[in-house]
């Protein structure tokens, strides 16, 4: 994947919306540009295991070792950092998923900052177009609810 074009034109709008190989649309966003009336369905998207500490609360050594060991695609849910602007985590809680794909990881990398994504259904423009399977759109994925504590719920496995 060509990173250099999609990061361009995310750097310039603030957003971006892809069409992966799946034919799914995806709604790039960077967190710091999150504005209230996009709402609040949104997931954060790492590429690294420490990037938790920047939107959830202390995790445990348990629930990191599960993001950290989790070898299906996963999105977890776990209450949200105090530095989160107010509007966005839903119910005191916030979404996210590492995403260990090697394109989407680089994607996510270069990009340099934190960003969010969601899926949309209705027609938006599409800035590009790759061929790129998007992770979170695997029939396996995973939905897991993970407090600071270590407490695990399975919400969709």
């Amino acid at each position: 994947m060509d990173y250099k074009p999609l990061l361009e034109t995310l750097k310039t709008k603030g957003s971006l919306f892809i069409k992966e190989g799946n034919g799914s649309l995806i709604h790039f966003q960077y967190a710091d540009t999150w504005q209230e009336d996009l709402g609040s369905d949104w997931v954060f998207l790492l590429f690294d295991v420490f990037q938790i500490r920047s939107v959830a609360e202390q995790f445990s050594e348990v629930s990191l070792d599960i993001v950290d060991y989790a070898s299906k695609p996963t999105i977890y849910y776990s209450p949200a950092s105090d530095l989160l602007p107010k509007g966005l985590p839903e119910n005191g809680n916030i979404r996210f998923a590492l995403i260990r794909d090697k394109a989407w990881n680089g994607f996510l990398f270069q990009a340099s900052k934190l960003l969010m994504a969601r899926w949309e259904n209705v027609k938006s423009p599409v800035d590009f177009q790759v061929k790129e399977l998007f992770p979170l759109f695997s029939p396996n994925l995973k939905e897991l609810f993970l407090s600071p504590e270590g407490d695990v719920k399975i919400i969709k496995g």
